[in-house]
């Protein structure tokens, strides 16, 4: 009976995997096992310089441009632990020791390593695992668990129908997801092409520029410059209004030119001198149908429930939560539709879901697979409710503080599936003595599905409400008047808006378009602010997206190649080198662009901001503990007295009066100690903390 190690992706994986076999070690189906796990990524490329040989290692080092292109053929593609620093502690931690603990754990005698860690779409999960494996130099069997969820049910059938994939250059999962690094990590060439031409120009930023970052800024950026440029352009034109308020109007042509809408409010009031009330005609009525939305993806979940102030790196951090629990589905999926298998898996539950969320279970009569949402095909399924039913939502803000607005939209969108069409009575009519002039509008009969949840409207970007319509009977007649209109501002830029922009044009998957939005809202390097949904750009932002301007990395088309090929590498229709050959071109069309570009930085954008620089404390020197050392002579604003350092060298405690953050005056009482601040060790006054009550 064969002995496998199951290597899966961090703690909360291996604790359901545990769940699923019956313990961390034991027997399963036709093998005994041993359950470790990794913690995300443990191996990082080494940077540029370290990857090259030692003649090479200076041109590597430089943020030159003179430099660039790279020639990707001298890099070994060496990898290396990864350092963190913990931003509370200063402490840097190592992936070292996880390492040497696997490597022991792995000398134990196995026939083989099952690869566990996540089946994404980008390949990311096989890419982590064989990080590990290489560098543990495991040189034996390799399999490969292909789960749709952490579900027991679904890992145990993956632990069924182990793949061997002991050549990673024919795992095809590896080989993608070691492309799509490869060429992210060259791109960074971008990155020192932007940062040093704005640099020159007095903009001191790191502007990060990446195959989907680029995209949202210069998106962002430019719709910013719309709403700028936009100027209010009135137009007047005759319509019809009958008693009941509906409105006759004619089709608007395709192009600029109008011929019935005027600019003058005078021209447009001779023009209406033309037309005489008139009779509605051809009134018709016809029963349509429609649909429920398509299922959701992490993208479409962020955007609907950005407005309500949860940001995309709140919602990703609390649904992967959540699916560690099993309460949602797989995040980081493609798909938009379930397999008959997932939905049968969860109709037992339907109702159980509804009461969670308050939906009618009336409603929810359409129980059997809709064609346009139930596929033979598909791996994790669209996203949705997990396995476990929460009791009620209140018990899921424990994950976070979206977990509730989560699962409620999450559930409503998959119930909606259930319910049947929505029905609404389609009406049109038009003018007996001007025929051109029609309307029409929709008559809810039966809202069913609507009833429920509406996704289409959720996600709609457009604020034009066509749902407005006036309902009352129509005729017998119609009055001309004078209505006035004006050209449409440019729509203010939202997470909702870039989702759908990106979705239009295919770039990315959903999971992949909320993390790259998160991360470039975080920390002191973010390039954009979300607010409420509401998006702006920073500083950063800013430099970031006139860089771009003009360049094939901040095309929706180039990025949406570069995906396709990067799924070409995984299924080896195309080669990896192939593919990092387009990372060249890029960098040689883009680079004169950004150079020319950063000339204009200071036109587009006003004079850099000049950062203050931070008051250096004055420093002493002194005999402390047998050691000659230097410290700061003040501490939170108390320079120290003659008296007070000889105490402090002393080793004696002082006392002063201070004031706190807050303004707030307080005693404080210390010593000289040596500390440790972000790594960096140091002398100087240590407040002694208050006794506990």
């Amino acid at each position: 009976m064969p002995n496998y190690l199951i290597l899966t992706e961090k703690p909360s994986a291996a604790a359901n995997f545990v769940k699923a076999l019956g313990g961390k070690n034991g027997q399963f189906d036709t093998f005994t096992y041993t359950i470790t796990n990794l913690r995300g990524h443990v191996m990082t490329l080494k940077d540029p310089e370290e990857m090259v040989s030692e003649d090479l290692k200076k041109q590597y080092k430089s943020w030159l441009i003179k430099h660039l292109p790279w020639n990707l053929n001298d890099f070994n593609w060496a990898r290396t632990y990864i350092r963190q620093r913990n931003l509370r502690t200063g402490k840097v931690a190592s992936t070292k020791q996880l390492v040497d603990d696997l490597k022991k754990e792995a000398a134990n005698g196995y026939d083989a390593i099952v690869i566990a860690t996540d089946t994404d779409p980008s390949g990311e999960g096989e890419l982590l695992a064989w990080e590990a494996l290489e560098a543990i130099k495991w040189r034996g069997q390799v399999l490969r668990a292909n789960f749709m969820d952490e579900s027991v049910k679904g890992i145990q059938t993956s632990m069924q129908h182990l793949r061997d994939v002991s050549d990673k250059n024919q795992d095809g999962e590896y080989i993608k997801g070691e492309s799509r690094n490869r060429w992210d990590f060259a791109s960074m060439q971008l990155t020192r092409i932007a940062t040093t031409a704005a640099k020159k120009q007095g903009f001191k930023v790191v502007a990060r520029e990446g195959r989907l970052k680029s995209v949202i800024v210069w998106q962002i950026y430019a719709q910013l410059e719309a709403i700028k440029r936009y100027v209010k352009k009135p137009y007047f034109e005759v319509k019809f209004k009958d008693l009941a308020g509906h409105i006759f109007g004619r089709i608007t042509p395709e192009g600029d030119v109008i011929p019935w809408r005027f600019d003058s409010k005078a021209v447009a009031q001779q023009d209406l001198l033309q037309y005489h009330e008139s009779a509605v005609t051809n009134e018709r009525h016809q029963t349509r149908t429609q649909a429920p939305g398509k299922l959701l993806d992490l993208a479409g979940l962020a955007a609907i429930l950005a407005p309500r102030d949860f940001s995309a790196k709140e919602v990703l951090s609390t649904y992967q939560k959540m699916y560690e629990a099993q309460v949602v589905s797989y995040p980081r999926t493609e798909d938009k539709t379930v397999t008959p298998e997932q939905f049968n898996e969860l109709l037992p539950k339907i109702d159980q879901i509804a009461q969670v969320v308050h939906v009618d279970t009336a409603l929810l009569t359409h129980r059997q697979p809709r064609a346009t949402h139930v596929k033979n095909q598909g791996a994790h399924g669209a996203n949705r409710p997990g396995e476990n039913v929460p009791t009620d939502l209140a018990t899921l803000t424990k994950f976070g503080a979206s977990a509730q607005a989560i699962y409620e939209v999450l559930a409503k969108n998959y119930l909606a599936m259930l319910a049947e069409d929505y029905v609404y009575d389609h009406v049109t009519a038009n003018l007996t003595d001007y025929p051109i002039f029609k309307t029409a509008y929709n008559v809810p009969v039966q809202l069913n599905f609507k009833a429920v949840y509406d996704s289409q409207r959720a996600i709609k970007v457009d604020d034009d409400d066509d749902e407005t319509a006036v309902m009352g009977q129509l005729g017998p007649t119609a009055q001309p008047y004078l209505y006035e209109g004006a050209n449409k501002k440019p729509q203010a830029p939202s997470t909702k808006w870039i989702m759908a922009f990106l979705e239009k044009h295919n770039v990315g998957t959903g999971a992949t378009r909320v993390s790259t939005l998160s991360d470039m809202s975080r920390g002191t390097k973010a390039m954009i602010k979300e607010t409420r949904g509401k998006l702006t750009l920073t500083e950063t932002g800013n430099v970031s997206a006139v860089m771009v301007k003009g360049t094939w990395i901040a095309s929706p088309k180039i990025t949406k190649r570069l995906f396709e090929m990067m799924d070409q590498v995984g299924r080896f229709e195309m080669t990896m080198p192939k593919l990092l050959d387009s990372v060249t071109q890029v960098v040689v069309h883009d680079m004169p662009i950004m150079v020319a570009n950063a000339e204009q930085l200071e036109t587009l954008l006003g004079q850099p901001k000049i950062k203050p620089k931070r008051p250096v404390s004055e420093k002493t020197t002194g005999q402390f503990k047998g050691e000659e050392i230097t410290f700061a002579k003040e501490w939170s604003g108390h320079v120290f007295t003659d008296e007070e350092l000889t105490k402090l060298l002393n080793g004696a405690e002082i006392s002063f009066e201070a004031k706190s953050k807050r303004g707030k005056l307080y005693t404080a009482t210390g010593t000289m100690a040596k500390q440790t601040y972000k790594g960096r060790t140091f002398y100087g006054f240590k407040l002694k903390p208050k006794p506990k009550k």
